[in-house]
């Protein structure tokens, strides 16, 4: 993906499952809401980093060590890897992912990639 800023679309739905993930009243889905901004957010540097930092209070909120520690990780690779464009696209950005694991994109977020 060559373009410097993230379409309308893109940023729109992005912000709207970025804000699912802080209210959704379960954890399973406030994880699949942050998976999903995840996937959006890749080929930006920025929102991909705020995304990563979102993973990550949520694990410490969890206490949960092993994927606080994986975001941290991806937290440092992140806004490197979308500016180079080298990210595994579909890619949840979970700890228990692999961080080069490219994974199907979602047809919905796919066709908003495409645009």
């Amino acid at each position: 993906m060559k373009r410097r800023t993230m379409p309308a679309a893109v940023r729109a739905a992005y912000a709207t499952e970025m804000a699912a993930a802080r209210t959704a009243a379960d954890l399973a889905a406030r994880w699949r809401h942050l998976e999903r901004a995840h996937i959006l957010s890749q080929p930006w540097p920025w929102p991909h980093t705020a995304n990563h930092i979102a993973m990550f209070a949520l694990a410490v909120a969890r206490r949960d060590r092993r994927e606080a520690l994986g975001q941290v990780i991806r937290i440092i690779v992140a806004a490197p890897g979308s500016a180079l464009g080298r990210y595994p696209e579909g890619n949840t950005g979970r700890a228990r992912v692999g961080l080069t694991r490219p994974m199907p994109v979602p047809a919905d977020l796919a066709a908003l990639l495409a645009t």
